[in-house]
């Protein structure tokens, strides 16, 4: 659609753009993009990393041109203002930006000064402030964490203070950056929702970028997938969505019902809705024709196998407070054996990632004990402890400070005082495993988010410790990022390496794990196999957990009294297919 000059309503938006190439960069960025969104719909944007996605919402409040330089040809319209002539301050006021990074927009010590510091920039009154910061926070899940530090929150948490920060500003149009990239399954939603009703009831512009799926199907009115910096596609979810074909070639993740109806059904009957009430109808349709023939079902063999035998982390009766207030673990008691892939799932701030920090002295607990391979980490330097565990975090910029990619991954060997030929050996190698080694000489910050996670894999995998904790390994992540990611921890957990993985990615948990560890409240709620996890619906959704579709099939097939049902897409699929043959 195209703008043409007359009068336009307050809270739509009108993008003609000929080219936009970064300063310095050898191509353009965004082609021929041209759109209209009206005041109060919702749209979505889609499409692989460097796609374009975060270039076209910087359009939108003034960012480009005028803090991202570069050659812009063409006009940006918001809320009525030309982009071009209105400073950002001012754009701001009526064009909310959540950005990807929640870091990079959090300026308040505690949680409600942050909140505060928009409206306050722009002179709203004391009270209207107050009533603000309260109603913002309850509205994204934070209420009563007005007075945390916001250096102390988890990830999850800190998006969902960026999201508050935006709403205290009441603007017309809210763009959000990969908003729901570091929450949990129920949290994703709870966002959607909220900006569903947002919109309902204020007429909110509303444009999100992400990978969500299943979310974008639900809740979004309209759909634009972008490729190449051009638009691919433009029309509702369910037109694209379904269409298998079209996911593929532009790198989105499918949705679980199709991606299942499709492997059994043969495409004849993929054409299936995001909706709950589609999902159901198509638990009910798999799980009648599956228990047609359930006898030769096979079952995954008991996790605490003889070859789990050998502990390698041992974390006994352990408890850790932040400031002596706030209680994270709660007399928590884990064994972990050698070999294992365990997957550590719940909400945010559930305890996932502070259990993790102690298992290489990033903290330590203030009662109890931890060992690794067998002796007590209080007795163990932080140097120590990482030749044992190896330790990604759920950002990568928090563990990246050189100026090349191939120094990055050489630094922590050179502190071991290895030779060179033996670094220079590890480190290709390493590189080579996360396909970098075409990167060696570029700064890491030219690098996009995907690759920098992959950077920080390779710097801690050159280590060649034997456990790895890897902190949301597919955050931010399109779909083949995501497929690389998770067959190269699958290579590692098969060479031999002990994998712990955080995750809010159930499909991860259920396909990959030998074992999940449900935390709850700084305590481990659950823990067992993927099937022995997944078969607590209750306690799952008690503790913010949504099963993935397979999962939801496995429970309804044990519900029919087939106690082997399969929890697995490939388990289901193969028996599925097993029974249309037969």
């Amino acid at each position: 659609m195209t703008h043409t000059g007359g009068e336009m309503e307050r809270g739509s938006i009108v993008i003609k753009l000929a080219n936009f190439r970064y300063q310095k960069a050898s191509g353009d960025t965004l082609r021929q993009i041209d759109l209209e969104i009206k005041k109060g719909d919702f749209v979505g944007v889609m499409g692989r990393t460097g796609a374009g996605k975060t270039t076209v919402l910087m359009l939108l409040n003034g960012l480009i041109p005028h803090f991202f330089e570069g050659k812009f040809d063409g006009t940006v319209f918001s809320n009525t203002m030309n982009t071009r002539k209105y400073r950002v301050q001012t754009l701001a006021r009526f064009i909310g930006l959540v950005m990807q990074d929640p870091e990079t927009q959090i300026f308040g010590r505690t949680v409600e000064e942050d909140v505060a510091f928009g409206p306050s920039n722009f002179s709203f009154p004391r009270e209207r402030i107050d009533f603000l910061v309260r109603k913002s926070l309850a509205t994204v899940g934070l209420e009563g964490f007005e007075k945390r530090l916001a250096s102390e929150l988890s990830g999850g948490e800190k998006q969902r203070l960026a999201i508050a920060g935006v709403l205290a500003m009441e603007p017309e149009i809210i763009v959000l950056d990969e908003p729901t990239s570091e929450l949990d399954p129920s949290g994703r939603e709870e966002i959607y929702r909220l900006l569903s009703n947002l919109r309902e009831k204020e007429g909110t512009t509303l444009i999100i970028s992400g990978h969500d799926t299943e979310e974008m199907a639900r809740y979004v009115d309209r759909l634009v997938v972008l490729d190449g910096g051009k638009v691919a596609c433009d029309d509702v979810p369910a037109n694209i969505l379904t269409d298998l074909d079209v996911m593929s070639r532009y790198g989105i993740r499918p949705l679980e019902t199709v991606e299942m109806s499709d492997l059994i059904f043969a495409g004849n009957d993929a054409h299936v809705t995001a909706t709950a009430a589609g999902e159901e109808e198509f638990v009910n349709k798999v799980s009648d024709i599956y228990s047609i023939s359930a006898k030769k079902v096979e079952e995954r063999g008991d996790l605490f196998s003889e070859g789990y035998s050998t502990p390698v982390i041992e974390v006994r009766d352990v408890s850790f407070s932040y400031g002596g207030e706030i209680l994270a673990l709660d007399h928590l008691n884990i064994g972990i054996g050698r070999g294992e892939f365990v997957a550590l799932i719940g909400k945010n701030g559930a305890g996932k990632t502070t259990f993790s920090k102690l298992l290489n002295g990033l903290i330590r607990p203030n009662a109890g004990e931890v060992r690794i391979n067998g002796r007590n980490i209080e007795r163990l330097t932080t140097t120590e402890l990482s030749r044992e565990v190896g330790y990604v975090f759920q950002n990568p910029d928090h563990q990246i400070f050189s100026a090349t990619v191939r120094d990055e991954v050489a630094f922590g060997l050179g502190q071991l005082h290895l030779p060179g030929a033996e670094i220079e050996k590890r480190v290709l190698a390493a590189l080579r495993f996360v396909g970098l080694d075409g990167d060696s000489e570029r700064h890491p910050f030219t690098l996009g988010k995907g690759e920098r996670q992959k950077l920080a894999f390779a710097s801690i995998l050159v280590m060649e410790p034997g456990i790895l904790v890897i902190d949301e390994p597919t955050t931010g992540q399109d779909w083949d990022g995501t497929k690389r990611m998770l067959q190269m921890i699958e290579d590692l957990h098969a060479r031999g390496h002990t994998i712990l993985a955080i995750t809010h990615n159930m499909r991860l948990a259920v396909e990959c794990a030998d074992r999940i560890i449900l935390f709850s409240n700084g305590r481990c709620l659950l823990d067992g196999s993927p099937t022995d996890v997944f078969s607590h619906p209750d306690l799952l959704s008690a503790a913010g957990v949504v099963p993935p579709l397979s999962a939801r099939i496995g429970c309804r097939l044990k519900e029919k009294g087939l106690a082997n049902a399969p929890f697995t897409m490939r388990g289901i699929v193969e028996r599925m297919q097993n029974v249309r043959v037969n």
